[in-house]
């Protein structure tokens, strides 16, 4: 059921040329056209298809292709290649004008990660080179070779480019892919000198990771890096004020930089992450939305989709993904704050059934636009983003989500619950308060100060669901659970697995077992933690107690083999989960095993249930949007101060859990309830995409809306009374 009906005759909104040229045009640019050109582009390069599909799109933003590797414009500057089938035409510059007239932003797309070979033999200094000093070919094209992010091929060569195409066009950007070098160390000679001088060390040439060059290596060539976008963006802002240098960041964002230097450097953020693969579920879009705000709440993001299928190996850029997969992904997108963007490798199409999706998506997006513009994404619950940083490999130093994380994150989408992610880096008193629960699916790389901040929060009336190796802290022989004291846990044995036939005993008559019905013990974990309660239960209304619980344990181990053995010995074993109710008001549970990274794995649904359990129960009362129906859906909550909006993006398809979305299946009718806020005594609801009002009726302090079906999105905007 996917459609691209929109209201015919629909032309884009005439724009004020100077608001257009202001330093915040970023805030408009909303829904993103790529064309990556290809060398024989020129030949048979039609302008006026990607004009109409710009119009009919929607596209209120251009990224386009104009040089570095390959220049698609006439550029005088030496050495800067130009396609050879460019001639007299101007491609690059001929759509820049037409993005134009159609009052549309642009940015201009550089790459500065390979070189030809006559300007290999002119400037031998620009080229990365391996250990022993020879240059480092290209690894999928040969007579190209890769270029050294620290020679002046970057800091002067492409600063030039970057000159050349602001001053000689009208764009808002130069944005910048490839740009950080090689996925190795370059070995040039001045890139040998340049650290040296900088560290007073030789750049590291062994495998140690102890070796205190490679620790040095990391923040020096963080600072390099840094200190380039900086030269990139002045250069550009020189010759127009209004314009950026924006290097692709991928969901990096500003982690591995020297935020110092680059913060005010990054007004917005563009996610290159170009599809689902593999085993990724649909929400993963959603998900880069919310990692993205997690650490910059107020830059916009846009999330940079092909228009063909993503594959880490096999890469088939002139290939047309599933429609539904195209319009599903961004829509879960743009709910959560990720910006549509479609990039389509070469101008020559032959495939043109990406051009309907992408109208769809587009023209989805346009028309909750302006209900979402000035409202803020919220939620009752946070998951702790917790990044590690491997101070030795600037190549693995982000972990953008684990199995745990996974688990986790599916569970909560099955269970329909709005929530958004923290970055650990802004892990404040200030950026918790708006939450009721916070998440830790199995953060080990928890500081002093995250504990600190966690404690008080819990203190205040906050409440946490913590996992397995969560703020684990060893110490030498000695290991600990840093924030144990939160949790009502000591730590009796250090995390041992893998674990087989591992299952964990119930009491039913917590609410956290709750849904188990007939089962005495369900599926444990493959790595467990071994606790104890730190204290003794108490009255619920003692002074200063708290009331703590052990409603699942471990079973103790017994052989999986043979068959005849297989069963259980006796005896009561350690705490699998713990939950307590703390003297702020709060509530904690603690998972003693991979809960997360086993659902994640084994798809049980009993993991899915003890986890959405222990969040409900954290809640400590009603949530304040619900959600019920049948089949997969994501919820995304926004507010104002007379509004919210609930947005529900239907998942439901043959392939949730692996490859392209192939069918859209629709959602039978969805009841959504919404505690009603101080002072409102009702409200109204309007159906944006059905496009039509829905019932609005109000009991015990909360308005039922009710949504007859969903297609791809919905969108249910309450106005209060």
């Amino acid at each position: 059921m996917l459609t691209t009906d929109h209201e015919p005759g629909l032309v884009p909104l005439p724009r004020d040329p100077a608001a257009e040229r202001s330093l915040d045009w970023f805030r408009t640019a909303t829904r993103w056209t790529q064309l990556t050109f290809v060398e024989d582009d020129p030949l048979h390069f039609d302008p006026e298809f990607w004009i109409s599909v710009m119009r009919e799109s929607r596209s209120d933003a251009l990224c386009l292709s104009a040089g570095g590797y390959m220049a698609f414009y006439p550029t005088q500057i030496p050495f800067h290649y130009r396609s050879k089938f460019l001639a007299d035409t101007d491609p690059f510059g001929e759509l820049v004008n037409g993005a134009r007239q159609l009052g549309m932003h642009v940015m201009a797309r550089v790459d500065p990660h390979a070189i030809h070979a006559d300007a290999a033999q002119a400037h031998p200094e620009w080229l990365a080179r391996d250990a022993d000093g020879n240059a480092i070919p290209h690894w999928a094209f040969p007579d190209i070779w890769l270029t050294d992010p620290f020679s002046s091929y970057h800091r002067e060569f492409i600063t030039d480019v970057a000159r050349e195409i602001v001053r000689d066009y009208d764009v808002d950007a130069v944005f910048a892919n490839r740009w950080e070098g090689p996925s190795a160390i370059s070995y040039s000679e001045g890139a040998e000198r340049q650290f040296f001088d900088d560290t007073g060390l030789h750049l590291p040439r062994t495998q140690d990771r102890t070796d205190p060059a490679w620790r040095a290596y990391t923040t020096w060539r963080s600072r390099q890096l840094s200190e380039l976008v900086v030269l990139w963006d002045d250069a550009v802002r020189e010759v127009r004020p209004h314009a950026r240098f924006i290097p692709n960041r991928g969901a990096m964002l500003t982690r591995d930089l020297v935020r110092d230097l680059v913060d005010d450097r990054c007004p917005m953020f563009f996610i290159d992450k170009q599809g689902r693969s593999e085993n990724e579920a649909l929400w993963w879009s959603g998900r880069i939305g919310k990692r993205s705000r997690g650490m910059f709440p107020d830059r916009p993001v846009a999330l940079i989709t092909s228009v063909g299928p993503e594959h880490g190996e096999y890469r088939w850029k002139d290939s047309v993904a599933d429609p539904h997969e195209i319009v599903t992904w961004m829509a879960d997108g743009f709910v959560h704050g990720a910006l549509p963007w479609y990039t389509k490798f070469n101008a020559n199409v032959f495939d043109t059934r990406w051009v309907a999706p992408i109208v769809a998506a587009f023209t989805l997006h346009e028309r909750v636009a302006e209900v979402f513009a000035g409202m803020e994404i919220t939620s009752e619950v946070a998951v702790l983003d917790n990044v590690r940083l491997d101070p030795t490999n600037p190549w693995a130093s982000y972990t953008a989500g684990s199995a745990d994380e996974d688990g986790f994150y599916q569970a909560l989408v099955e269970a329909r619950v709005p929530f958004d992610y923290i970055a650990d880096q802004e892990l404040t008193l200030e950026r918790l308060a708006p939450y009721r629960v916070l998440i830790l699916p199995n953060c080990r790389a928890l500081s002093e100060t995250h504990c600190a901040v966690i404690r008080e929060w819990v203190a205040g009336g906050g409440s946490l669901v913590a996992a397995h190796e969560s703020s684990l802290v060893t110490d030498g022989a000695a290991s600990r659970l840093a924030l144990g004291d939160v949790l009502g846990v000591r730590l009796t044995e250090a995390p041992r697995g893998p674990v087989k036939n591992n299952y964990i005993a119930l009491d039913p008559q917590h609410p956290v077992a709750v849904g188990f019905d007939g089962a005495t013990r369900v599926v444990g974990g493959t790595h467990l933690v071994g606790v104890e309660p730190i204290e003794t239960p108490t009255a619920a209304g003692t002074p200063g107690g708290c009331l703590t619980s052990v409603p699942f344990r471990f079973v103790p181990d017994y052989p999986d083999l043979p068959m005849e053995e297989v069963y259980p010995r006796g005896g009561e074993g350690s705490a699998a989960v713990v939950c307590r109710e703390q003297p702020g008001g709060g509530r904690s549970v603690y998972l003693a095993f991979n809960v997360g990274e086993i659902l994640w794995a084994a798809m049980q649904h009993d993991h899915a249930r003890l986890i959405q359990n222990a969040v409900a129960w954290a809640l400590g009362g009603e949530p304040r949007v619900l959600i019920e129906g049948q089949g997969l859906l994501d919820v995304a909550v926004r507010t104002d101060e007379t509004s919210m909006a609930v947005a529900l993006v239907n998942l439901n398809n043959p392939m949730a859990m692996r490859g392209q979305n192939r069918e859209t299946i629709p959602l039978p009718p969805q009841e959504i309830s919404v505690a009603l806020p101080p002072g409102a005594t009702g409200a109204t609801a309007r159906l944006l995409l059905a496009d039509t009002w829905a019932p609005a009726h109000v009991a015990d302090g909360r308005v039922h809306v009710s949504v007859p079906a969903v297609d791809v999105l919905e969108v249910a905007h309450l106005t209060w009374t």
